[in-house]
């Protein structure tokens, strides 16, 4: 398969494993209704804090949504992680040494973009997609880079939105009227989208001019373009009038399927009785739901305008907050399609938070209970701007201003966690953060070790902190009493009601060798045997 190669790519490849794991701290203050579970506003470095749920989240994400800087020249995006910050270009030189001095800002952006889109991936879940919106300033290298990380048997399809209706008539050359949104499954042989709610102008094209009990329905084509001469026959119409099919088609139906069509009343001829036959299509037969296209316009998931008014909306004082956000009507359909209730729902450019009103919304109008994570670096952004936006809009359903019903009971489950990236697990020479909680460690251990989050953090009894394909795992650490800190007589034998291969990290070992391997039990020591990175 072809790979998309710039200046700077072997610098960031692997960029994405040196990053450190950091610590999380929720901000009470700053939460809303914090006793809620799963919704989660993460305030940092979106590389950094895509690293560090990795040991909570990692393979549990069904649906990403992100809306990137799209590189058009006139933004001013930037990012705190030396992948990316102003100083890029000087530390790209030292890894690329006079290549660097051609570095562009396609370049840039494709080295922040691409260690991203790697940990996004690993937070998905099996079955899980990702929707990214993107101009054509970078969608055509986007596609190329999610190609190789994905796996271009993964992609789904690129999906066409209509983001404004005026055409600009001082364009230098088109008018651009629409974005990209591309569509990627972790695994395609896994993922299928949901049906879409039938809408009501699609229910309008069925009628009953024959007043079938059957109720409303709409005719189909009976003839077909694959010809067949066994289905190549005339039919006679009850007026008399003989009809073929058009030339170069044939009937979709035999004879015999044709004659039991008709008993059932499930052929039309017209409102006389002579026009060319058709199929009768009920409504009430149909699918429940309509498959998706991949042209969206504005009439159905709303523009920039829209999108605009709903910020006005929530905040009146403020004459210009983004120039181009997302219509909430827009992430909602990427919700219907690509998740049900209990799922997660991944942000990691969040802006303004319209995901985390997309989900709001449609769990209300669905009684559903999908959950949001947000990723916002700019701590003026996420502070005043994202969670006060999720805030207005809890207090405006809260007072009746509910998606079409009367006032809305809302449940503690719609609030949120506020938490900001802290110092890492591991200080600078290698020792455990004296902050580090028993919890926290414990999940980086797990998660180094086995790829995977603990399964249920309510089953961690310390020292053992979980199980995975019969290997069970364990920690002694962070005791004020050094003793419980290490591995001795009395923890072995403790250690005997567990079966299989036991892995024991502590801080020391009094037991030989030969006690241990005779126990089952690998012994490693903290911190010089914990994976750091």
């Amino acid at each position: 398969m072809p790979h998309l190669a710039w200046i700077g790519k072997s610098a960031v490849e692997k960029h994405h494993l040196e990053l450190p794991f950091r610590l999380i701290e929720c901000d009470k203050e700053l939460s809303s209704n914090q006793t809620s579970t799963g919704n989660l506003i993460l305030e940092g470095d979106n590389l950094h804090a895509l690293k560090s749920l990795l040991p909570y989240y990692a393979g549990r994400i069904k649906c990403i949504y992100i809306d990137p800087p799209y590189n058009t020249g006139n933004e001013k995006w930037k990012y705190n992680d030396n992948v990316n910050s102003p100083e890029i270009t000087d530390w790209l030189d030292k890894i690329v040494g006079s290549e660097g001095e051609d570095l562009t800002r396609h370049d840039k952006w494709l080295c922040m973009m691409y260690p991203r889109i790697k940990m996004l991936k690993k937070l998905l879940s099996t079955d899980g997609s990702i929707f990214i919106s993107i101009d054509d300033d970078e969608a055509h290298y986007l596609k190329v880079i999610c190609d190789e990380i994905f796996g271009r048997n993964n992609f789904i399809s690129n999906v066409i939105w209509e983001k404004k209706y005026s055409p600009q008539n001082d364009a230098k050359w088109l008018s651009d009227s629409h974005d990209h949104i591309l569509v990627y499954a972790k695994n395609k042989n896994l993922w299928r989208p949901n049906l879409l709610p039938r809408t009501e102008k699609a229910n309008a094209r069925y009628k009953n001019p024959d007043h079938d009990p059957r109720g409303n329905w709409k005719s189909s084509d009976l003839s077909v373009k694959t010809y067949n001469p066994s289905t190549d026959y005339p039919i006679t119409t009850p007026s008399g009038r003989v009809v073929n099919p058009p030339a170069g088609y044939c009937w979709r139906v035999s004879k015999e399927k044709l004659a039991e069509m008709l008993k059932d009343n499930r052929i039309w001829f017209g409102p006389h009785n002579s026009g060319v036959p058709s199929i009768k299509r009920f409504l009430s037969e149909v699918q429940d739901g309509m498959v998706s296209k991949t042209i969206w316009g504005r009439e159905e998931v709303g523009d920039n305008q829209e999108a605009k008014q709903e910020l006005k909306k929530l905040f009146p004082e403020s004459n210009s907050i983004f120039d181009t956000p997302k219509p909430v009507r827009l992430i909602k359909k990427i919700l219907r399609l690509a998740t049900k209730s209990g799922d997660i729902v991944l942000d990691s450019f969040a802006g303004s938070g319209t995901t985390a009103q997309a989900v709001i919304e449609l769990n209300i109008e669905e009684h559903s209970s999908r959950k949001y994570i947000l990723i916002e670096m700019d701590q003026t952004i996420a502070q005043n701007i994202t969670t006060k936006r999720i805030n207005k809009v809890l207090s405006r359903l809260g007072e009746g201003e509910s998606t079409g019903s009367n006032k809305v009971n809302l449940s503690v489950s719609l609030g949120f966690n506020y938490c900001k990236l802290k110092e890492s697990i591991f200080d600078e020479t290698g020792s455990i953060n004296s902050e580090v909680s028993y919890l926290a460690l414990a999940r980086h251990i797990f998660f180094s070790e086995t790829g995977v989050p603990i399964p249920d953090i309510s089953s961690i009894q310390p020292p053992f902190i979980g199980e995975y394909f019969g290997k069970c795992y364990f920690l002694f650490a962070n005791s004020k009493n050094s003793r419980e800190n290490g591995l001795n007589l009395a923890s072995v034998k403790m250690l005997n009601k567990y079966s299989g291969h036991k892995i024991v990290f502590a801080e020391f070992t009094r037991i030989g060798a030969s006690r241990l391997n005779k126990e089952n039990i690998e012994f490693k020591q903290i911190p010089y045997e914990l994976i750091i990175s």
